[in-house]
Parts: C-alpha cells; structure tokens; sequence
C-alpha cells in the first residue's frame, strides 16, 4: 500500500514530531529538578488551556480513570446523582456512580441530540435529594456538544455539583471552567492535547474542593485531595508517566505558541470543512445542530454496510476512522478531526469515505448530489438548509 496512513479516529489521534522527539529522549527520575521544572511548566499552560486558577491534576490512567477518580472524590456512597445520559460515555458515568454505590438517576436523552437545560433544571426541582449532575461536554460516541455552560448556569445556583467529562473537548473547543462554572472539568491526553494515550488530567472547582475535603473515596490510589498536595511540590502522588508528562509540555508549548485563539478557529475551521464535504457526498449529518468540534458522525445510507466502509477506507486509502456503537454499530460514520490533524488530512478522509462508498455500492446517491452541488455552488445558491456558500470568484 502507497497510502500515506491518517488517522482520523476520534482518539487516539496524530502525534507531532516535536513531542515524538521529546518523548523518546533519556528517561528522567519523577523526583528529581527536571522533572519537578517539566510540571511546573505543565501546570502553567494547564490553568488557562481549562480557564482555572486552580491546579490541573494529572492523572496516570485514560480518561475513564479521571471519570471515576472524581466519582469517588467528589461523592459519598449513598448520594444521589444525576446522570445524563445521551450516548456511549454517558451510559459510562452511570456505570461509574453505581459501582462507587451512588443513587444515579438518569436523564435519557436521544442519542445524537443535546440535552434540554431546562430539563435538567426540571429534574433538579424534582428531587432536591440530588448533589451532583454527571454529563458530557462532547459525546464522543455521537458527535454531540452538551450545553454544558446553560447547565452549569442551574447547578451553580444550587448545592449541586457539575461533573463534566472534557475527553473530547479540552483543546477542541472552549470550556473556561471557572467563567462557566463547571466544578468538575477532565479530560485524557490523546485527543486534542497530541499526547499518546495513558495520562488524565482533572480539575477542581473552590466548592468541589471543599466538598472533596469530607468524602472519604474508599480508593487508595484515585485520592484528589493526596494528588493537589504533591502537584504543589512538582510531583504526583504515585510513580509519574514521565514520557507522557514530557510529551504533555511539549505539546502545550505547542498550543501556547500558536494562541487558543488560533487553536479554537482552527478547530472549526476543520468541522466546517468535515460537515460540508459530507454534506458533498450526499450523505446527512448524524447530528444537525449542537455538533462536537473534534469528530463528525455521518448517517449511513439503508444498505451500506458502515462495519465494511471503515475497514476499506483503512485498507485501500490508508484512512482510519470509526464506526458506531451499540445500536448505531454499522448505522454511522465517525470522522475525527482533534489534535494535530489538518485540512489535507481531512480532505484524504473524505476522498476515502467517496471511495469506500463506491467499493460498497453506496456512491451513486453521493455522485449524483455532487454534481448538483457544484452546480449550486458556481450559482451562489444554497447547499443546504439554512446555510450558503460565496459564489465562485471569477
């Protein structure tokens, strides 16, 4: 194969040369002054990438483990929360709160749509008994962008506390904790932030602090509170991924260098140029509003079979994306866009995806609306509902 392999998988992602060189020099002893320099450096790009004055913990796990450290940080056996529930990830909050004993009350929500705050608001009125909401900023699973600063809005006013998985978000899109009032942000580090997989990081609210300072975790190696004292020293509490917290500055270095500014409109820069080249190939957007700025999922049309279009687009053009889960398992495409991907990579994705339908019967329909986009376009006319393109310049 003389494909040149991208990956556009909504984690893990590309990793830039820069933190590749990083991370393959000498290993450096997790004690000692250059180490203790690599996470001061860390934390001072960390505060303002999540919008905190408060310290950024890092975590040695995925992001599931930051899910279920602050599930157990942040909640006592017994207490009642609220889980919203509108995919993959959601299903995985409620799984965490009920193994660390908690009454979890789920707010279903469909999946590929974003939760209604004034439901949340509802349900909060409902049952006062309720100490914590559980949600996903982005629903990885589906494409989907909570509102999560609406949400934040109705918890912030009450003795409530607002858990928001970040794992697709952070360094995807904008999420300044404190100005939203989000008492609980985290995220993994093979996504937006270009780092391999195996490093979390997590941040606390004032108020979440405070209440982390009465739970007793029953969890010897998750303890938020052990994990604040020595990231004050420069240190983690236990053995440090060293490689993954070089890597990790490195690539802050990165982000910091360009500007959030930049990193933010290049990110939807990428998701508008996913969204209208699906929409090229005649092929609907899984999710039509409220839609995640790191992966776009796509309807599949009736008969083409998503589990087959995903293993060719990997093995004729050298293009590695997702599929579904669950009930959309072969029902929809996943296109990843975070991190260190760009357009050339996005356009060798959707040059994929027009290939893969082709081998598997599915691109007559996506020809045709082509066409008829092209056509549309060097007329100035619309290309889809409620949206326009510039006509073509002269």
């Amino acid at each position: 194969m003389f494909n040149k392999p991208r990956l556009l998988t909504p984690g893990p992602t590309p990793i830039p040369e820069r933190v590749r060189l990083v991370m393959a020099r000498n290993m450096i002893h997790h004690r000692k002054t250059a180490f203790r320099e690599a996470m001061t450096r860390v934390q001072g790009h960390l505060q303002p990438l999540f919008g905190t004055d408060s310290p950024v913990l890092p975590l040695s796990c995925s992001g599931t483990g930051a899910m279920t450290a602050a599930v157990h940080g942040l909640f006592s056996r017994g207490e009642k929360v609220l889980v919203i529930e509108g995919g993959k990830f959601g299903e995985r909050w409620r799984n965490i709160a009920a193994t660390r004993g908690l009454n979890a009350v789920t707010l279903h929500v469909e999946w590929g749509r974003a939760v209604d705050p004034e439901a949340v608001r509802a349900a909060l009125d409902a049952d006062p008994a309720v100490s914590g909401v559980l949600m996903q900023l982005s629903e990885t699973s589906t494409g989907v962008l909570h509102p999560v600063r609406e949400v934040a809005a109705v918890t912030r006013r009450r003795d409530v506390l607002l858990v928001a998985d970040g794992i697709s978000a952070v360094g995807l899109s904008p999420c300044p904790m404190d100005a939203w009032g989000i008492d609980c942000l985290l995220t993994g580090s093979q996504k937006g932030l270009m780092v391999p997989p195996g490093l979390a990081l997590l941040a606390l609210s004032a108020r979440a602090w405070k209440k982390a300072g009465t739970v007793d975790s029953e969890c010897f190696y998750f303890n938020l509170p052990k994990e604040r004292a020595q990231v004050e020293k420069g240190q983690t509490a236990f053995t440090s991924p060293v490689s993954l917290i070089l890597g990790l500055a490195e690539s802050l270095d990165m982000i910091m260098e360009a500007g959030l500014d930049a990193l933010y409109r290049k990110q939807w820069a990428l998701t508008m140029m996913a969204r209208q080249g699906v929409r090229a190939l005649g092929l609907e957007l899984f999710v039509p509003r409220d839609f995640a700025w790191g992966v776009t999922s796509v309807s599949l049309p009736g008969g083409v079979d998503g589990t087959r279009l995903v293993r060719l687009a990997a093995e004729k053009y050298g293009v590695y994306l997702a599929g579904g889960q669950d009930h959309l398992k072969g029902r929809i495409l996943r296109i990843g866009h975070m991190g260190w991907v760009d357009w050339a990579d996005l356009a060798a994705g959707l040059h994929a995806i027009a290939m893969a339908l082709r081998d598997v019967g599915g691109y007559t329909a996506a020809r045709d609306y082509l066409e008829q986009a092209l056509a549309a376009y060097h007329a100035g006319l619309a290309v889809a509902p409620g949206e326009s393109i510039p006509p073509a310049r002269s």
